[in-house]
C-alpha cells in the first residue's frame, strides 16, 4: 500500500513539474520562397469523333452496289450506294404521262373558253354555261401544275436511288451489304435503314468524367493534353469545349462529363482509343509561395492565437495596424520613384488634415479618436507593437477601441481596403498567417492565388524572406487544451486525501 501511494505521489509531482515549465511553443518556422505551382485536373476518357453522321436512303428498295469501304475517306456527295431504281423510274414515268394528259385537257379547255367567250358576246349562250368553260379551264390549269409536281417528285424519288456522301469524312461503320433490302426513314415508322456511319476525324475529343471537387476549376478554353496508349510518348495537345450541366454518379461518386477537342490532321487518333486526359488549370512560375498549413481563417486563428501565446482579443487591432504598415511600405516600394519626381508638386497639393480629433492612417484612410486621446499616443503604440514589444491591457484596449468597425483582415485586402476575390482560376482567398517579427508571432493578412495540395501563391502580405508559422491543426490544438486542463485538475485538488497520505505514511517512515 506504501508502495502505491508513493508511486502515485511520485506521478503527481512529475505532471505537477510539467505543468510549472514554460509552454512550448509548437510551431515551425518556414520561409516565403519563390515556387512553381502547377495545378492540374487527371482523368480518364475514350476518344470519340467530334462529328458522326448516320447515312440513310431516302429510297426504299434492294442495294445493287456498295462503293465504299470502312476506313475509307469519301468526299462530299461522292457516290456510295446504289438502290434498285425499278419502282422509282415506273413512278417517274406514270407522272410524266399524267403530265402529258394534264397539258392536253388544258389546251382544249383553252380553246373551249375562248368560244364560249364569243358565243357569250353575240348572246349565244347564257351567262352560266360561259362560266362554266373558264372553270373548266381553271381545273385544267390546275391539273398541269399537279402533274408537274407528281413529275418533279417522282425525279427526286429517282434521285434519291443515288446514296451519296453528306459529308467529307470516313467511314468508321457499314450496317448493310448488296443484295440487302433497305427501308426509307420517309414511310417507316421504324426510323428505316442504317446504312452507314460517317465521321470527321480531322477533329476529334474525348469525353472524360472530372470528380465534383475538381469541377470547379475547369472550364471552357482551358488547355488539355491527351496522351493514349498507342502513343505514349507523344501527348496531343487538346482544348476543354464545355462542361456538362448535367451530373452522373458512378460508384457513389458524383461526377461530371468534360468535353475536350483535339486536332487530329494525321488521323493518328482514332474512335475508341483509351485516353488519359490531364486538363492545365493553372500555373505560376517563381511566385511567393506558404505552405497552405500557415493559412488561417477567422474561426480558427483564436486557436492559434493561444498556442503562440498571443491574446486573441488583440488580433483584430495588430492585424489592422501590421496590414496597414504593410501596404504603406509596398506602395512606397512601388511609387518611390515617381513620388520622388512628384515631390514638389504633391507638396502644394497636399490635401489639408481632418479636423477634429482624428488620426489619418498611413493608407490614407482617417479614423475617429476616442476622447482623451491624442494621435502620438496611437503612433506610440503602433511603434511599440512593431518593435515587438507586448503591448499593455490598457493600450490593447485601446487599439481595439480605435479599430473597431474598419474590418481589419477579415474579408479586406490588407490595409482595410476591399477588392475583388477572383482570379482566372476561381481560386484564392483571403485568410492569416503568423510572421516571425523580430523574434515574436505578428499576424498578418494575405490574399492567396492559385494553390495546389502544398502550396499556396501569395498575392499580397508577405514576401520573399518572411518567416510564416506552421501551427497544428485546430483539433490538434483543442486535444492539447483539453489534455492541459485535465492535468490541472488532477494537480490542484483532484484525487482527494493523496497528499495527506503520502505525508502521514511519511511521517510513520521515520
Amino acid at each position: 500500500m506504501r508502495t502505491q501511494i508513493l508511486t502515485l505521489s511520485l506521478t503527481l509531482a512529475a505532471l505537477t513539474a510539467c505543468k510549472d515549465e514554460a509552454p512550448l511553443l509548437v510551431y515551425q518556422a518556414v520561409p516565403v520562397e519563390a515556387r512553381n505551382i502547377i495545378v492540374s485536373a487527371q482523368a480518364a476518357g475514350t476518344i470519340q469523333p467530334d462529328t458522326t453522321v448516320e447515312v440513310k436512303s431516302k429510297a426504299s428498295g434492294e442495294i445493287l452496289e456498295m462503293l465504299v469501304e470502312t476506313g475509307q475517306l469519301v468526299e462530299r456527295g461522292s457516290l456510295m450506294v446504289k438502290v434498285d431504281q425499278r419502282t422509282p423510274r415506273n413512278t417517274l414515268a406514270q407522272a410524266e404521262a399524267q403530265l402529258e394528259v394534264a397539258q392536253a385537257r388544258l389546251q382544249n379547255a383553252g380553246s373551249q373558253r375562248s368560244r364560249a367567250n364569243e358565243l357569250y358576246k353575240s348572246q349565244s349562250i347564257t351567262q352560266t354555261e360561259q362560266e362554266s368553260a373558264v372553270l373548266g379551264y381553271a381545273n385544267a390549269k390546275a391539273e398541269v401544275v399537279n402533274a408537274q409536281v407528281a413529275v418533279e417528285n417522282a425525279k427526286i424519288r429517282m434521285a434519291d436511288t443515288d446514296v451519296r456522301a453528306p459529308i467529307t469524312g470516313t467511314i468508321i461503320e457499314k450496317n448493310v451489304e448488296r443484295g440487302q433490302v433497305i427501308s426509307s426513314p420517309t414511310s417507316d415508322v421504324g426510323g428505316g435503314t442504317i446504312l452507314l456511319k460517317m465521321a470527321d476525324l480531322n477533329l476529334v475529343q474525348v469525353r472524360t468524367l472530372v470528380d465534383e471537387t475538381d469541377i470547379g476549376k475547369i472550364k471552357a478554353g482551358l488547355r488539355a493534353t491527351v496522351t493514349v496508349d498507342a502513343y505514349p510518348n507523344t501527348p496531343f495537345e487538346g482544348e476543354v469545349l464545355k462542361v456538362e450541366p448535367q451530373a452522373e454518379t458512378q460508384q457513389n461518386v458524383t461526377m461530371f462529363p468534360v468535353i475536350v477537342r483535339i486536332q487530329n490532321r494525321d488521323g493518328r487518333l482514332r474512335p475508341g482509343m483509351n485516353s488519359e486526359v490531364e486538363i492545365h488549370v493553372g500555373q505560376r512560375d517563381s511566385v511567393p509561395a506558404v505552405p497552405n498549413a500557415a493559412l488561417r481563417t477567422q474561426r480558427d486563428v483564436t486557436s492559434a492565437a493561444q498556442v503562440l501565446g498571443l491574446n486573441p482579443d488583440d488580433i483584430p487591432a495588430q492585424l489592422a495596424t501590421n496590414d496597414s504598415l504593410a501596404r504603406t511600405r509596398a506602395d512606397s516600394a512601388a511609387g518611390r520613384s515617381s513620388q520622388a519626381a512628384m515631390a514638389p508638386a504633391a507638396d502644394s497639393a497636399a490635401p489639408a488634415k481632418p479636423a477634429g480629433n482624428t488620426m489619418t492612417l498611413p493608407n490614407g484612410q482617417s479614423v475617429a479618436l476616442p476622447a482623451g486621446v491624442t494621435e502620438a499616443q496611437i503612433r506610440a503604440i503602433f511603434a511599440k507593437r512593431m518593435g515587438g514589444k507586448e503591448l499593455t491591457p490598457a493600450e490593447s484596449a485601446l487599439l481595439r477601441q480605435v479599430f473597431q468597425g474598419m474590418g481589419g483582415g477579415r474579408g479586406g485586402r490588407p490595409g482595410g481596403g476591399q477588392r475583388a476575390a477572383s482570379n482566372d482560376f476561381q481560386f484564392g482567398g483571403n485568410y492569416i498567417v503568423f510572421v516571425l517579427r523580430n523574434g515574436r508571432p505578428t499576424p498578418i493578412s494575405v490574399r492567396t492565388g492559385l494553390t495546389d495540395l502544398d502550396y499556396s501563391e501569395v498575392m499580397s502580405g508577405v514576401v520573399i524572406g518572411d518567416s510564416v508559422l506552421v501551427l497544428p491543426s485546430a483539433g490538434l490544438i483543442q486535444s492539447q487544451q483539453e489534455f492541459k486542463q485535465r492535468i490541472n485538475n488532477m494537480t490542484g485538488g483532484g484525487l482527494p486525501g493523496v497528499r495527506s497520505s503520502s505525508s502521514s505514511s511519511s511521517s510513520g517512515g521515520r
